[in-house]
């Protein structure tokens, strides 16, 4: 808090101006205007409180009102004074609120994608909120519109969420379109509510949560997780709005070696293609039977058949590739490698893997 003797140095001279252009009846000359704005630019820059500063200028106006002095005359000089004190302030707090944002989101940059000293990561950490000692999780939502943090859905999230959780070490921000949040790895309610906010306030967004992990590093590679969940969502027709990198394993595991997913798919399901209309219709009623946990009923409902019809089609995915969708195992990693290679729609290659 600024009281009187903080202020001292930015009410330099101002009891004399006023003191002689109230005397005289004159108005502020541009040297005298410039020097106010000078002192309120140095106090933003200092970071004293706006508040403390005007009241501090108005103590000063009382002690050092000149005697018989026309009031109206004095009051237009404080109040000259007063405008170009408050123009240098907003305009340097401008100044240094563009160079903290600006720093800001180097620092996310650097967070996120693991570039620089994980010493000084951790070091700059703190003056954002975060402690990069303890494990962290990261959330990422993302939908059909870009936004930015001056946007007004990120800044009703942000509103939500530091309104609740005002005194948790958390880190809200967009990047490339995407609302992010950063979280201590054992406050899952902080990313849940994130996310439910999120799909509160846009809709039509899913949101991705990454493992916890420790360290500076270990926050990038919770962001690269959540992106990877999102992205195999997108692959794989995933419309759940809650996405959780860890219960998507299986499918970077798959992805990790192409040529023998590629192997898989053509060997397995390859033979589908021999049948009237395609491998599409086929591969389709195999992915909703699987989805509805191998439930014929439920399949044929997902898919707008009788059970009879999708009983027939399983016959023909039998007689075709020979293997029996009732063992399931790997007629169904090879339909899980089908949507992640977008198979049949992008042919197969020997060396092609997840575009």
């Amino acid at each position: 808090m600024t009281d009187r003797s903080t202020s001292e140095p930015f009410l330099d001279g101002f009891q004399r101006m006023l003191a002689d252009a109230a005397g005289t009846g004159r108005r502020l000359t541009r040297e005298e205007i410039q020097s106010r704005r000078a002192h309120g630019a140095r106090a933003a820059e200092d970071g004293h409180d706006w508040r403390s500063l005007v009241r501090a200028h108005l103590a000063a106006g009382r002690e050092g009102w000149p005697r018989g002095a026309d009031p109206s005359g004095v009051l237009t000089v404080v109040e000259q004074a007063l405008d170009a004190f408050a123009d240098g302030y907003e305009s340097a707090q401008r100044l240094v609120i563009r160079k903290e944002e600006a720093a800001r989101r180097e620092f996310i940059d650097d967070l996120l994608h693991g570039r620089g000293d994980p010493g000084q990561l951790a070091a700059r950490s703190e003056r954002f909120g975060l402690r990069l000692s303890r494990a962290h999780a990261v959330a990422v939502a993302a939908g059909p519109v870009e936004y930015d943090e001056t946007d007004p859905v990120p800044r009703r999230v942000a509103d939500e969420l530091f309104g609740r959780f005002e005194n948790r070490r958390i880190l809200f921000t967009t990047k490339h379109g995407r609302m992010v949040c950063i979280a201590p790895g054992d406050q899952d309610e902080v990313l849940t509510h994130f996310a439910m906010q999120a799909y509160a306030a846009a809709g039509q967004l899913q949101i991705a949560v990454g493992r916890p992990r420790p360290g500076p590093v270990g926050i990038g590679h919770s962001y690269e997780e959540a992106l990877n969940a999102l992205e195999v969502a997108q692959r794989m027709g995933l419309d759940e709005p809650l996405l959780r990198a860890a219960d998507l394993l299986v499918f970077p595991v798959l992805a990790r070696d192409r040529l023998a997913l590629v192997d898989l798919v053509h060997s397995v399901l390859g033979p589908l293609e021999r049948a009237r209309g395609g491998a599409q219709p086929l591969l389709a009623t195999l992915t909703a039977y699987f989805d509805s946990g191998c439930v014929a009923a439920a399949a044929a409902r997902r898919l707008s058949l009788s059970v009879r019809a999708l009983t027939y089609r399983l016959e023909r995915v039998h007689h075709l590739t020979g293997a029996d969708p009732g063992h399931r195992y790997t007629l169904q990693t090879a339909v899980i490698g089908a949507r992640l290679l977008n198979w049949p729609a992008r042919p197969l290659h020997p060396t092609d893997g997840p575009a």
